[in-house]
């Protein structure tokens, strides 16, 4: 079990689904972000949900909800609440839409992390993974700048700031469930990978 706070980021807009993907039913479990929960729950000793409102899930978390912003749905805002909430030195994030990300992929990014680092992210060929990685306490007044200025952009964030990469050959655990035929393949891996 691994001491690093988990975040489960279930805040997003899930526009290109149509529908909250967080709330989506995966598996045996009537959500995504139970799914989550109770399969990482194995690895982490302390996970939170950070989200915009608590109040649409129907099941026993710790939440972690935004900061206040001006914008309806901002990843900034839910970085900002969670620096303040938690008060650690650094912490995982994954986003609730990629439930392939395995123990494995989870290791070898805490194996590589460093005190120095600001950051250290996951990458694969079709580029960085900036909702898998870890997140340093260095990088909250960032944060806290980015919220006020309305920026968003954490690639951007990431790239000008000291951040590992760490080098991924294998797509397939980073499977992101942004449209309903993604939703469809990983409901179809999940089948699979049971049988």
């Amino acid at each position: 079990m691994f001491d690093i706070p988990c975040i489960i980021f279930a805040g997003g807009k899930s526009s290109r689904m149509g529908e909250d993907k967080a709330l989506l039913p995966f598996g045996s479990f009537s959500t995504l972000s139970e799914f989550q929960l109770h399969r990482l729950s194995k690895i982490f000793k302390n996970i939170y949900i950070s989200c915009k409102d608590k109040s649409k899930f129907h099941f026993q978390a710790s939440f972690i909800e935004d900061a206040k912003t001006s914008l309806t749905y901002a990843p900034t805002a839910g970085f900002v609440a969670i620096f303040e909430a938690l008060k650690c030195d650094r912490f995982f994030a994954l986003s609730v839409d990629t439930p392939f990300v395995s123990k494995s992929v989870i290791e070898k990014l805490l194996d590589a992390d460093t005190a120095d680092n600001d950051a250290t992210i996951a990458a694969t060929q079709s580029g960085m993974q900036p909702m898998c990685g870890i997140y340093h306490c260095s990088l909250a007044p960032k944060f806290e700048t980015m919220l006020q200025e309305e920026n968003h952009k954490l690639g951007f964030l990431l790239k000008n700031a000291k951040t590992l990469f760490v080098d991924f050959e294998d797509e397939k655990p980073f499977l992101n469930l942004n449209h309903p035929d993604e939703y469809k393949e990983a409901l179809a891996k999940l089948a699979n990978d049971r049988l």
